[in-house]
């Protein structure tokens, strides 16, 4: 073999080397950018999970405020259901007493807003308390009042404690009261221990209805407890009670 053929042969083996180098120089480098690229995508996947956590955290605690609101609401809707059964009560109780009261009809008969009210001294004996219920006229002109007027005892929720009185005697006759006149009618129940039955709670008020009347008075009282069951009122009559 002669020398330039040696030579020829060296060069061809040697650009073989290079180009296979070259070669695999350029596969490592694809390799390395499909890693990069690979890298990319899962970051980017990686950054949408967090992206969904709060999102996902978020819904779920709505659901939870909704139904804190909702018990919220529930709450409300039964603490005004509440209330409008009580106000139903309390004007239950007033049409109870004012249906108590005499229907006394005189053109000259004394109105709630011209009255006072006050309760008399209590007369104790033989187990039975009486108390006068006195009315008194503040107006200019003199008026009348004939018959039973309604009383009922109230708690402070508005509710009635047992029952109105009930009309005790006959119905009388007309009382006239002058400017600074008084009218009473006596209330009666008895002390307690005369019969099993419990005696009612203290009131917070005592509510009436003159005769004929339909605007109510009250007074406010806890002394005037009612036992035995025994709860009524007579007639007014000229006078205090006193």
């Amino acid at each position: 073999m002669s020398y330039h053929t040696s030579l020829r042969r060296g060069r061809k083996a040697a650009t073989a080397t290079l180009v296979a180098a070259a070669a695999a120089i350029a596969l490592t480098a694809c390799d390395s950018g499909t890693g990069a690229a690979g890298a990319g995508s899962s970051g980017a996947e990686s950054g949408s999970a967090s992206s969904a956590g709060p999102s996902s955290s978020g819904s779920s605690a709505a659901p939870e405020g909704g139904s804190t609101g909702g018990q919220d609401a529930a709450q409300g809707d039964s603490q005004a259901s509440s209330g409008k059964t009580e106000a139903t009560v309390a004007r239950t109780a007033s049409a109870r007493t004012a249906a108590s009261a005499s229907a006394d009809s005189s053109s000259d008969r004394c109105t709630a807003s011209e009255l006072g009210l006050r309760l008399g001294r209590a007369d104790v004996g033989a187990g039975n308390i009486h108390t006068p219920l006195v009315f008194t006229n503040n107006g200019k002109s003199s008026c009348t009042l004939k018959g039973f007027p309604g009383v009922s005892l109230i708690q402070r929720d508005g509710q009635m404690i047992g029952k109105p009185a009930t009309r005790e005697g006959a119905m009388g006759k007309a009382v006239t009261l002058k400017p600074g006149g008084s009218a009473y009618a006596v209330l009666h129940t008895i002390q307690d221990g005369l019969k099993d039955e419990p005696c009612w709670k203290s009131p917070y008020l005592l509510q009436t209805y003159p005769p004929g009347s339909t605007e109510a008075m009250t007074l406010r009282t806890d002394e005037l407890r009612v036992c035995g069951g025994e709860f009524s009122v007579t007639a007014l009559e000229p006078g205090t009670g006193l």
